[in-house]
């Protein structure tokens, strides 16, 4: 990392800034180049490594990718502010960003289909103990992300 001041390294620091993000972009890489997905997501801090949940259709260009390469790129942003200043070279923008590498996984356990789909609500209700019916879960992709590298940054 160029700006090693803006690092984060502190695991609570980075988790803490996964939960605040809601956006997770997973990066594929195809025939055509690079494909990039905004998706909703789960974060599970007591697994190791760290995994991030995914939820989609059971089929399309997506799973395909994951069929095809299932190591990707992931990015996600939050705490979005413009600082000014009187010049134009003055401004700046502040963040707070984590990105990395992992390896994505299609997941056939219909009891961990619904803790992953327990921990995506939980990231966006505070609530992890919904029920999810047999057929909903038989016709829903869930898909584990295994981080194997990160990086975290925070510009004020």
């Amino acid at each position: 990392m160029r700006r090693s001041d803006r690092e984060v390294t502190e695991r609570a620091a980075i988790a803490a800034i996964i939960q605040a993000c809601d956006c997770c972009r997973l990066g594929f890489v195809d025939d055509a180049g690079a494909y990039i997905l905004p998706l909703n997501f789960g974060f599970a801090q007591d697994a190791a490594p760290w995994v991030l949940y995914f939820h989609g259709a059971a089929e399309g260009k997506k799973i395909d990718l994951i069929k095809a390469q299932p190591h990707v790129s992931f990015e996600m942003d939050t705490h979005h502010t413009l600082n000014t200043a009187s010049a134009a070279c003055g401004f700046s923008f502040g963040f707070q960003s984590v990105m990395g590498q992992g390896d994505i996984a299609l997941v056939e356990d219909a009891d961990e289909k619904a803790r992953a789909l327990n921990c995506i609500m939980a990231h966006y209700t505070d609530r992890a103990d919904w029920a999810f019916p047999a057929e909903a879960l038989s016709h829903t992709a869930i898909m584990r992300l295994s981080i194997t590298a990160l990086s975290c940054k925070v510009h004020a």
